[in-house]
């Protein structure tokens, strides 16, 4: 953590956001390479593998402004519409200093003490425990809150959550994530696409269609009576699916010490360490956002889907995060927190209902006293058949 510098880490942001951008293409091309071997098998099912491979050369150099042009447009739509995709997923809505007064104050007074252009402020109705940013420019920044994060957090921890968010905006972290959300889109989409239509093929009577065009093509071209086509296809699938790997793996470019600076941002905004340690701690374990997707969870304060033996985890664990506040921060960790809700439930005990009720203190024909009945006096007679020394029918 010691390693990194604020400047460097956002200058190294820019650079691989534009690696990544061309990355994007690079990938893009790789699936329309893909698509024009199986195209071509589909076309000609008797061919050789050189025979393949040069006309699907051919096919990528017509196809190449066509596939620029289409990444390009993906691009520009996710530029100025990736807001509100996240928003039709997740449900956030914008909110005013009317509608959460407490909220909007706690995060322009952030913005205020460093000069920082206030984020579009929204909240999510979720009784998860969490908070992310999004944006690509100062006027797309935005800031979206759970409901449950809200009830669970007091103002100095809700603070330190608002610094965190801030500091991934002044890093460049929430361009970065964006970006990399768009390269799984695209290629995911385009993946699956030529995948399905790979699985939907009929490969009945043959590899393809061997007519006159099959004919035309030179004997060296045909050798192999479709060896070549299943050599091809093979070839084509393990292109998609490693696309996809790719597209999925570049979230491993995100190095995971953005979380440790936005961390250690939130203390030097709000000087106070404690409050993002306790504010971790609640959150630990309950941020799970039901029917979010993983680019959405990407951008959470915490992500509790570790993937495979957490090789493709986008955070560092809860418990690292709390050890670097403490070492560099000076912060005191409290451990594993309860939220109040929590605390109340555990404390609350449940009546006995199998209790048997109270017996009457005379015997079954006896007579339960009043709770401030009068003592009967001293003289009064006593026995099974006396009366009771007061009442309608006793002496006067």
């Amino acid at each position: 953590m010691a390693a990194y510098g604020l400047y460097t880490h956002i200058a190294s942001n820019k650079t691989r956001s534009m690696l990544l951008l061309g990355g994007l293409f690079l990938l893009i091309y790789v699936l329309v390479f893909a698509g024009a071997l199986i195209a071509e098998v589909m076309i000609n099912g008797n061919g050789s593998v050189a025979y393949y491979m040069n006309a699907a050369t051919r096919d990528l150099i017509k196809a190449l402004p066509w596939a620029t042009i289409g990444a390009a447009t993906w691009i520009v739509i996710a530029y100025f519409f990736h807001q509100k995709m996240i928003d039709a997923v997740t449900g956030g809505t914008a909110v005013t200093r009317q509608e959460q007064p407490r909220l909007y104050n706690l995060l322009e007074n952030l913005c205020i003490s460093r000069g920082i252009t206030m984020p579009q402020l929204k909240i999510m109705d979720s009784p998860a425990l969490n908070a992310f940013a999004t944006g690509l420019n100062p006027r797309q920044y935005s800031v979206t809150v759970t409901t449950g994060l809200l009830a669970a957090l007091d103002d100095q921890e809700i603070e330190a959550v608002l610094g965190h968010e801030l500091t991934h905006i002044r890093n460049g972290d929430v361009q970065l994530m964006v970006v990399a959300v768009i390269i799984a889109g695209v290629v995911g989409f385009f993946g699956e696409l030529f995948f399905r239509l790979f699985t939907n093929m009929s490969w009945g009577g043959g590899w393809g269609r061997s007519s006159s065009s099959s004919s035309s093509s030179s004997d060296s071209d045909r050798k192999g009576s479709g060896g070549g086509a299943i050599i091809v296809v093979i070839i084509a699938v393990v292109l998609i699916v490693l696309a996809w790997l790719l597209s999925q793996v570049v979230k491993l470019a995100l190095s995971r010490t953005r979380e440790y600076l936005a961390d250690a941002g939130a203390v030097e905004l709000t000087k106070n360490p404690d409050a993002m340690i306790s504010a971790l701690r609640k959150i630990e374990g309950r941020g799970e956002l039901p029917g979010a997707t993983s680019a959405v969870m990407e951008l959470c304060v915490d992500n509790p889907r570790e993937g495979f033996a957490d090789l493709f985890a986008t955070h560092p664990s809860v418990d690292a995060r709390v050890q670097a506040l403490i070492k560099f921060a000076g912060g005191h960790d409290p451990g594993p927190l309860a939220l109040p809700s929590e605390t109340a439930a555990t404390d609350a005990e449940p009546a006995d209902e199998t209790a048997p009720p109270p017996l009457p203190s005379e015997g079954p024909w006896g007579h339960a006293e009043a709770p401030n009945a009068s003592p009967a006096p001293a003289d009064a007679p006593q026995g099974p058949w006396t009366t009771p020394a007061s009442g309608p029918w006793g002496r006067h």
